[in-house]
């Protein structure tokens, strides 16, 4: 986006928020009014103060745009910027994210919360087990980062203080590498694991399905998806990569006592996508039999049908603790906002057979978590989360390093595309302006010259010549300025230069481009706060 339509609009927030304010002290109604009454505390306007009330805001709305007319040019001076806040499995423990955790179905909503806030243009939430991140443009940097902040606090009830500490901010280039290292499963917990990029997608579904995603992170988020493709097909960095829900199998494994790895009884409860690859990589170390514990029965039929290596069996919901009672080992994989198994839920249970380490194993894979980690105070069991998946992934460190420095080649050759089609649209506005002031004049000459000669005195091939020879002409005196607005990557010119001379035809042709876009920007933000 142009420096002036991106970072402009940051008036149009602060405006907004003053024109919400003076509405809000009008509605206040501080006193009883002619027609008004009094009941229980509770002050009702007449008509007349709600006819007060509109005009006030509608005052408000043009003080606004009038205001920014005079101070313009300090807003001009800040460019938009994409931005990434979150945190992650590499900076926040599981106690916090699972308070930040946004329902895939509620992305939506969030979007529309986020493109809510005054200088917040465009939204997007990544939200799975392992990271819950927040990708913006916004018009201020400072203020668009305060504002999300703020919002991710009151989502949470985590104080805005205490969740800095947590916190990872990134800024346009590196905000975009992020999520393509993301996408290309680098940034992951289990390097190169394919799930993410499957959520990254999704993100992209969602947005389009709810007309939620700007044309900037639509544009991001679809290019990440190419990296991730490439960073996949291209390297090796998938060969042996294992995923969240494999690298679960291997921790339970890893605590059991090896002779008994195989007759282990193993209870999965949750049969989405990760319960599926649990049981997946169940069959790949040699089990023959799972407990599956489910809403529905339709799901376990399907893996079923689909897995033919090992026996499963299915339980109702209703019978969970029943089919706990009878592991050894029990997954969780649930999108359940409430605790499955809490500490007397443990002391309930009957204790494993000595040969199994008389200790029952919970493995919980769900953000947010589905077991409590108070669990673990009962002698007889142990609770593992996805935090602790460490301990699994960080073997063959060296290997992993090696296959993200080849993976690196990619994903900046593939952020170079991405950043010169933004700064191709730095240009889009003036370029536009520019054709259609050179079009305005040649069809007023062309009019007038074909008033000249006479309607009557020209045939229609002749009018046709006539015409083709103005757009000729005018498409050939554009072309030299329009090419030295070319900012696409294909030529060595830099940024610079073309907004150099972007600025220079703004002026010399009085185009008044970027005024204009952030009067539509400034007036929209208004009347969505006004609204």
């Amino acid at each position: 986006m142009m420096a002036s339509t991106t970072s402009a609009t940051a008036a149009a927030g602060a405006f907004a928020a003053a024109a919400a304010k003076k509405r809000g002290s009008a509605a206040a109604c501080p006193r009883i009014s002619a027609g008004g009454r009094r009941r229980s505390g509770i002050v009702r306007c007449d008509a007349s103060v709600e006819a007060q009330s509109q005009a006030v805001a509608k005052a408000a709305s043009v003080a606004a745009l009038e205001q920014f007319k005079i101070s313009a040019d300090r807003y001009m001076k800040e460019r938009s910027s994409i931005a990434v806040i979150g945190l992650s499995v590499h900076t926040a423990p599981v106690e916090m994210r699972e308070k930040l955790a946004v329902a895939e179905e509620l992305w939506p909503r969030a979007i529309s919360e986020l493109t809510g806030l005054n200088h917040i243009e465009e939204a997007a939430v990544l939200s799975t087990c392992n990271r819950m991140e927040i990708y913006v443009v916004a018009l201020s940097w400072n203020r668009g980062i305060r504002e999300v902040v703020d919002w991710m606090s009151k989502k949470s009830g985590i104080p805005a203080s205490e969740l800095r500490e947590h916190l990872f901010m990134l800024r346009d280039s590196d905000a975009t590498r992020h999520l393509f290292e993301v996408s290309s499963g680098l940034d992951s917990l289990v390097l190169g694991e394919g799930q993410i990029l499957a959520q990254v997608k999704q993100v992209v579904r969602s947005g389009q399905n709810s007309g939620g995603l700007g044309k900037n992170i639509d544009r991001m988020f679809k290019d990440a998806i190419t990296a991730g493709k490439r960073v996949r097909c291209e390297t090796n960095i998938s060969s042996g990569a294992v995923s969240v829900s494999s690298a679960a199998v291997e921790l339970a494994l890893m605590k059991l006592p090896k002779s008994e790895c195989l007759s282990a009884r193993m209870l999965l409860i949750g049969a989405g996508k990760m319960g599926k690859l649990v049981i997946k990589h169940l069959i790949a170390k040699g089990c023959k039999k799972v407990v599956v514990v489910n809403r529905s029965v339709e799901r376990v039929d399907a893996i079923r049908e689909e897995m033919k290596g090992i026996e499963i069996v299915y339980r109702p919901l209703t019978e969970m603790y029943e089919a706990a009672a009878d592991a050894d080992v029990v997954f969780t994989s649930t999108a359940s906002e409430t605790t499955l198994f809490i500490k007397e839920h443990a002391e309930g249970l009957p204790p494993v057979s000595d040969a199994m380490g008389s200790v029952r194993l919970f493995v919980d894979i769900s953000v947010p978590r589905n077991v409590s980690a108070c669990v673990s105070d009962v002698g007889h069991a142990r609770v593992y989360n996805v935090d602790d998946l460490k301990e699994v992934v960080e073997a063959n460190k060296e290997d992993r390093l090696r296959k993200a420095m080849e993976a690196q080649t990619i994903i900046t050759q593939e952020l170079k595309r991405f950043e010169a089609w933004r700064d191709s649209l730095e240009t889009v506005p003036t370029i536009k302006k520019l054709r259609s002031y050179a079009d305005r004049i040649r069809a007023s000459e062309l009019e007038k010259c074909l008033q000249k000669i006479g309607e009557d005195s020209l045939t229609k091939k002749m009018r046709r010549s006539i015409e083709e020879l103005s757009t000729g002409i005018v498409n050939k005196l554009l072309h030299g300025p329009l090419q030295h607005l070319r900012c696409d990557g294909s030529d060595s010119r830099t940024l610079d230069e073309t907004l150099e001379n972007m600025h220079a035809l703004n002026r010399m042709f009085s185009l008044d481009t970027e005024k204009a876009i952030i009067e539509q920007k400034i007036k929209a933000k208004v009347e969505k706060a006004q609204n």
